[in-house]
């Protein structure tokens, strides 16, 4: 069956369509390729056919007429292309192929704007493609930049900001056919704001409100502060939040489209309203002259007061300076508020202070010593004081006594102190009023403490007392107190008095009292005195032996023991006795020695007694000889160790005694009248300087013999000798 227009009309046999030819085949898009082919009668259809060469692809399109396009291709590719007639009895045969290919496909250019004057243009490489074309308008421009470039990217610099730009692109095949078109549009990043304004405001919350000049293209605006805070806004202004007291700030505002931000503004600075002053507080450094004080506030440039007393009478002063001064009463109640100011306006509100003024200072009347350690005070009752406190400061501590009553005793104060007493009026409500004036007292010397009794030296009758005492300005007054009637007193400033003319070996009790103006001190405790023993009044040393002396001396009062000394260059003799006499050996004979004693009490005091020098007599003479000589003479011969000591020499026989006494530096004595038979008895001993003879040499025997019936003497012979 046929159709006619749609319509049957009658049923007739058709046949097959006749075979179309193609006319050309061409690519217009890198996905299709646009066949022109040859109409024919009696068809109602036709038919593209598409594929390739190795059976990979193979696709059928029906089409009402020429042109026809072959979709869903591969960019770049070769078909072989035929087309087919159809009809109600079916399809014609392909018509002779033909081939074509595809072009490239377009570049995907992805735009980004990196400042707001430029555009950078990115694409991946297209395969087979050898340049790539771009050219790029402004929205609203008829003005349009084409380049060719073989890269896959391209700047476009010297753009206007926050401005639309389109860009189309496409790519060349080897062949130098264009590809596909790619259109993309891009707007450059706005401009930076400018004419940035800040403002302060408080309304409905502290914050900074941000201006700025609109900027082309910008969608958005955000604002930024140094400490962290922002805000954003499509139009011109927008506010910070919250904006703290004292705050020293700088905000930038950058513009946003979709391109990105923009470069920051310059930062503008802004200092925010003053903190309020705090703490504060008042100081009433005179009576009825009060100030409000406070610390500097950051930033402000000055400050306003309020106050407002109890009596409903208000005040204001403004100040650039930490205090504002009022006359204020003793006993008032004040309310007082600061606030600080600078360009940006005034100071949340601070702290309120309530401050009630002191009771007035009592008239203090009298302050008496009531005794040694008490003060006792008494004062004229004064306004509104509840409580007084009657205060002594010294230098060591604070004696408080408290009490309603206008009178007060301080006691257990310290001797030797100046005391500042003030009496303090306090009550419950404003505490107490320290800027009362204070009274000095001072109180009587403390007792002094003796604290040595020496003699001067032992030879003296001197002591020297010694105390300690804190009052540099105090007189001091001693006394030594012996028996009745024996009182010695001396008189000081110092720490120390020298006591005169106190015999020796004497017993006494000390003690010391120091005044001044203030009073006398109690005495000190007693301290015992003993002063040193009596030195003998005579002392006499005799030589016993060669090396052997003997001391004697006189009773010394006080003394107990004594130690009696024999000094030289050749040595020393001493001993320790309680008796008056002294019995010391290894004494060298011809010796100067210092004579001393030194007589000591019964608690150890010492008296260093020095006589007259005692001097050991010459050595006695060793190797004594005799020697028969003529005429009935007897020769003595000696030998000593001094050339300038005079000996004698005694020989004692029966009837009498014979002495010679050569001259010094002679050795040799020549005694006549010797008899013979006898027994004589001979001492040689050196002579002190006034003649007297040395006692304590030994004597020798000696006996004399007759030779034959002869009566005078024969060869000197020594018969015997005894000691």
């Amino acid at each position: 069956m046929c159709e006619i227009n749609g319509t049957v009309t009658f049923l007739i046999f058709c046949s097959a369509p006749d075979v179309p030819s193609i006319v050309m085949a061409s690519s217009k898009e890198s996905q299709s390729i646009t066949v022109e082919f040859t109409l024919v009668s009696g068809a109602t259809s036709y038919i593209l056919r598409a594929e390739t060469n190795d059976g990979s692809f193979f696709s059928e399109i029906s089409v009402p007429g020429s042109p026809g396009t072959v979709t869903n291709l591969q960019p770049y590719t070769d078909y072989t292309l035929s087309v087919m007639s159809v009809n109600s009895a079916g399809r014609s045969q392909p018509s002779i192929s033909v081939e074509a290919k595809t072009v490239l496909p377009a570049p995907q250019l992805n735009p980004s704007s990196p400042s707001n004057s430029s555009i950078l243009v990115k694409w991946e490489p297209v395969n087979h493609a050898v340049l790539y074309s771009l050219s790029i308008i402004k929205d609203g421009s008829y003005s349009k930049i084409s380049l060719n470039i073989t890269e896959t990217q391209v700047h476009f610099p010297d753009l206007e900001a926050g401005t639309k730009y389109c860009i189309k692109g496409n790519a060349w095949s080897p062949e130098n056919i264009p590809g596909d078109d790619f259109t993309v549009c891009q707007i450059t990043r706005p401009p930076t704001p400018q004419s940035i304004e800040l403002v302060v405001t408080s309304t409905p919350d502290a914050g900074i409100v941000v201006s700025w000049d609109p900027a082309k293209g910008a969608e958005q605006y955000v604002a930024l502060s140094l400490t962290g805070q922002n805000c954003s806004s499509s139009t011109n202004s927008c506010i910070l939040i919250p904006l703290s007291c004292g705050e020293t700030n700088s905000v930038t505002v950058i513009t946003i489209n979709q391109a990105g931000n923009s470069v920051p503004s310059y930062p503008v600075q802004i200092i925010s309203f003053p903190c309020p002053p705090q703490p504060i507080w008042v100081e009433e450094l005179v009576p009825g002259n009060c100030s409000v004080k406070w610390s500097a506030v950051p930033h402000a440039e000055y400050y306003t007061t309020f106050i407002k007393s109890d009596d409903g009478i208000e005040g204001m002063c403004n100040s650039t300076e930490l205090y504002c001064q009022f006359h204020c009463h003793c006993g008032y109640s004040y309310i007082m508020s600061v606030f600080a100011h600078n360009h940006a306006g005034q100071s949340p509100p601070g702290p309120l202070l309530n401050h009630t003024t002191l009771p007035c200072c009592p008239a203090l009347t009298t302050v008496s010593a009531a005794f040694w350690e008490t003060l006792m005070m008494e004062w004229s009752p004064v306004r509104g004081a509840d409580l007084y406190e009657t205060r002594a400061v010294d230098a060591n501590k604070v004696i408080l006594c408290n009490d309603t009553a206008p009178r007060c005793a301080l006691s257990d104060l310290t001797c030797n102190s100046k005391y500042s007493v003030v009496i303090i009026p306090c009550n419950d409500v404003s505490g107490c009023n320290l800027t009362c004036s204070p009274q000095t007292h001072e109180t009587a010397p403390c007792m002094p403490e003796i604290t040595s009794v020496s003699q001067t030296n032992t030879s003296s009758s001197s002591v020297l007392v010694s105390w300690t005492s804190d009052n540099t300005v105090a007189n001091y007054t001693v006394s030594v107190i012996g028996s009745v009637g024996d009182t010695h007193v001396c008189h000081s400033n110092d720490s120390s008095c020298l006591v005169s003319n106190l015999p020796c070996g004497s017993v006494y009790e000390v003690s010391a009292i120091a005044s001044t103006s203030a009073g006398e001190s109690m005495p000190s405790y007693t301290v015992p005195l003993e002063t040193a023993p009596c030195c003998p009044d005579n002392l006499t040393v005799s030589q016993v032996t060669q090396a052997m002396t003997n001391v004697t001396w006189s009773h010394a009062n006080g003394a107990q023991t004594f130690i009696a000394s024999l000094s030289s260059p050749r040595g020393h003799a001493q001993c320790h006795t309680m008796e008056t006499e002294c019995v010391m050996g290894c004494i060298t004979c011809g010796t100067n020695y210092t004579v001393s004693l030194e007589a000591i009490s019964r608690t150890g005091h010492k008296a260093e007694c020095i006589y007259h020098g005692f001097s050991a007599s010459q050595c006695c003479p060793s190797g004594i000889r005799l020697y028969r000589g003529t005429n009935n003479t007897l020769i003595v011969r000696w030998r000593s160790s001094s050339a300038l000591t005079k000996y004698t020499a005694e020989v004692t026989g029966s009837d009498r005694t014979h002495t010679c006494s050569p001259e010094p530096g002679s050795y040799t004595c020549t005694v006549s009248e010797i008899v013979c038979g006898q027994v004589y008895s001979v001492v040689v001993a050196p002579l002190n300087p006034d003649g007297s003879k040395v006692q304590f040499c030994n004597s020798r025997l000696y006996s004399v013999t007759c030779v034959g019936s002869s009566v005078g003497m024969g060869k000197t012979e020594n018969i015997y000798m005894s000691n």
